[in-house]
């Protein structure tokens, strides 16, 4: 068997694809480890904003108590009403 011209063409071609699919998939996999990765890090900063969050309305609930009414009875309302609506889209 000789090897001529039209075999190496045939195995660089060969060769050249292995490698596309090979990088494709690698690809792949490094954007679903990144997407992952992402998606823990989102959920870390939700769950800490949700006791920021609780925290800051049980602080506003305590000023309304103490008798400051006005801008705090309106950001608590707001802030109940925002978490109500978040509780709620997060359930879907």
């Amino acid at each position: 068997m000789w090897i001529d011209a039209d075999a190496i063409i045939k195995a660089a071609a060969f060769l050249t694809a292995l490698g596309v699919l090979g990088g494709a998939a690698v690809s792949l996999y490094k954007a679903s480890e990144r997407d992952r990765k992402q998606s823990e890090i989102i959920k870390e900063m939700m769950d800490e904003q949700s006791l920021i969050c609780y925290g800051l309305r049980g602080a506003l609930q305590g000023l309304i108590e103490q008798g400051c009414n006005g801008p705090c009875k309106d950001a608590l309302e707001k802030l109940n009403k925002h978490l109500n609506q978040e509780a709620h889209h997060n359930d879907l």
